[in-house]
């Protein structure tokens, strides 16, 4: 008996949905792909740096094969670029959290704690981050990419060191941002290169350093 045409309007309905949902799991199998090449990228980079590292350690870190890993990327620049873009994007939302009003304007023991321990957990939990933003080579978009967030965090350091004290002028505002940050980054190699409770002194340390370069600052007017 020929079928009703409520039948065949559901049969097509049925069959449309299939056919939407086949280019929805090929999609969804494809961005499962490409996060397994980047996080592959992500342990290659750091333990070869980017300049060392090939497409075909990425592959077989992925467990896939170079032509698999050529589907998705034409290079290791894009991957890079890639990688290094999500990378930025949460390093920029992490520095907005750290420099919340609320941080900054703590007494100034509990401040570095505020701003610098979310900072430092980004940098312990995105190693690939260090290993791209200050090793040799990168992809020029990418340099430009992290000069802009180093100016970014500057500012947002002088943004702090003005709610602690109203004392310095334009040109020591400059030189004492870029000292903190000049001993930040130096003490990040220090505490990437260690785990556990090594890593936990190295980071007391920073913070004990920290406190007794500003707190001077904080608690004595500058000379003129």
């Amino acid at each position: 008996m020929p079928g009703t045409a409520r039948d065949k309007s559901v049969a097509t309905g049925e069959d449309g949905d299939l056919a939407a949902a086949a280019p929805r799991r090929r999609q969804a199998r494809g961005e499962r792909r490409i996060s397994q090449l980047l996080a592959a990228a992500a342990g290659v980079f750091c333990r070869t740096g980017y300049a060392a590292a090939s497409t075909n350690a990425i592959a077989r870190e992925a467990g896939v094969s170079p032509g698999t890993l050529y589907q998705y990327f034409p290079n290791k620049e894009a991957i890079a670029i890639q990688l290094g873009s999500q990378l930025l994007q949460h390093a920029r939302e992490t520095h907005g959290q750290a420099f919340l009003p609320e941080n900054v304007h703590l007494p100034l023991p509990e401040a570095l704690d505020a701003i610098l321990d979310p900072l430092i957990a980004f940098n312990c939990e995105n190693p690939a981050f260090w290993a791209l933003m200050h090793g040799s080579g990168i992809p020029g978009a990418m340099d430009t990419e992290h000069e802009e967030l180093h100016t970014s965090m500057t500012a947002q350091v002088q943004g702090a060191l003005r709610t602690l004290t109203t004392d310095f002028t334009p040109a020591e505002l400059d030189h004492v941002s870029h000292m903190i940050l000049g001993i930040f980054k130096a003490s990040l190699d220090l505490i990437l290169a260690h785990e556990g409770a090594e890593r936990d002194a190295y980071v007391a340390e920073l913070k004990t350093v920290l406190l007794r370069y500003l707190e001077p600052m904080v608690t004595t007017p500058r000379p003129r």
